[in-house]
Parts: C-alpha cells; structure tokens; sequence
C-alpha cells in the first residue's frame, strides 16, 4: 500500500512538472497537454497541498538570528543549571520550512542542535524536528499555533534511560515581535509533567 502511494504520488508530481516545462510550447501550436479529470484532480490536489498561505508568512516574520538564555532541571526541587547559546532560523524550501540551528553548551559541554517547522495544508497542523549533538535519534512533534504564533507541541522521541519512547510537551509563546519563550515539558520520576527546560530567545 505504502509503495503504491508512494508511486502514485511520483507520478502525479511528474506529470504536473511535465505540464510547467511543456506548457509553452503546447501555447505555440495553439494545444494544451491532456489529463484525464482524476489526473487533474490530482494535480491540483498537490499543487494546493504545497502553496504557500497565511501561516507561512506568519512564520517567516521570525527568521533572524537570537541569542538563547537556557534553564535547565535534572530535578524539579533543585535550582536549574543555566547556560547560553545562539540559534540561526533561516526559509528553506521557498519559505515553506523554518531551519534553526542551535549553538551553544549543554552542562558544560558543546551542544549544537538542527531544527525544522512548518504548517501542513494538509493535516492543518504544525510540525517541528529536533535533533541535537547529544543524540542519535530525532524527536517528532505536531501542535497548533494561534494568530500571534504562540504554539503547544506535543512530540516523541526515544529515550535512553527507559529505553523506550517518551512524550514531551512544549510551548512557544513571543512576548515580544524580537522575544520567544520556549519550555519543555515531560514526565517525572513519578510519571507526572514538570518543567525540563526553559529557553529565551532574543533577536539581535
């Protein structure tokens, strides 16, 4: 099942290239290439599927360059180990995709991580990856984001500790046009929610 979508959904995406690159020279002898009406339902499915639309230019507001204030808790009752760090968010696939990379120290040590967002017309959701220096894995998350672009994820990764997946909430909220707050929420040792990590983000 899985291949066959995977081929019908090449072949759409040929067909309508196809169409784009022919379509002037179809213009010049005065005809249009063919398409049965499933082939042009198809098409446009994609076509809308992948425009750009009013999410996306909310999200492109927040490209730049931010310096990061972190907080971090090992235990809720302790007081947090703090650290800095710098994060790049940069439009990658014609303004589709949000790409930050992360630089900073994690414990004392040199972190750098790699994160991807966007807005699926789709599945009417946001979506965001991380993965980071103190890992080999990848945590996949889906959440909604209001008309000001503050946004609750909730995302699995693979946990080394309990060898298993694990699920984390987080919010992003901007308490300012050049301010981002960032915490991340997951499961204690008693299995309830506390607070992981809190991270501000400054526009230069």
């Amino acid at each position: 099942m899985r291949g066959e979508l995977i081929r019908k959904r090449t072949l759409v995406s040929i067909l309508a290239f196809g169409v784009v690159l022919a379509t002037p020279a179809f213009a010049q002898e005065g005809e249009m290439p063919q398409m049965t009406p499933e082939q042009q339902a198809e098409m446009e499915a994609y076509m809308k599927a992948g425009a750009l639309g009013p999410q996306h230019e909310l999200m492109a507001k927040h490209a730049g360059t931010y310096d990061v204030a972190i907080k971090s808790w090992m235990d809720p009752a302790a007081p947090p180990m703090e650290s800095k760090g710098a994060a790049i968010r940069t439009l990658h696939m014609g303004g589709r995709v949000m790409h930050e990379e992360f630089q900073g120290d994690m414990m004392g040590t040199p972190f750098t991580g790699l994160s991807r967002s966007g807005y699926d017309n789709v599945s009417g959701k946001w979506w965001s990856t991380w993965t980071d220096s103190m890992s080999t894995g990848i945590m996949v998350s889906e959440g909604e984001c209001d008309e000001n672009f503050n946004c609750t994820y909730v995302g699995t990764y693979h946990d080394p500790i309990k060898d298993g997946p694990v699920t984390n909430r987080y919010e992003a909220k901007w308490t300012s046009p050049d301010e981002q707050s960032f915490a991340m929420y997951g499961p204690g040792r008693d299995g309830t929610e506390v607070k992981m990590m809190e991270m501000i983000y400054t526009r230069r």
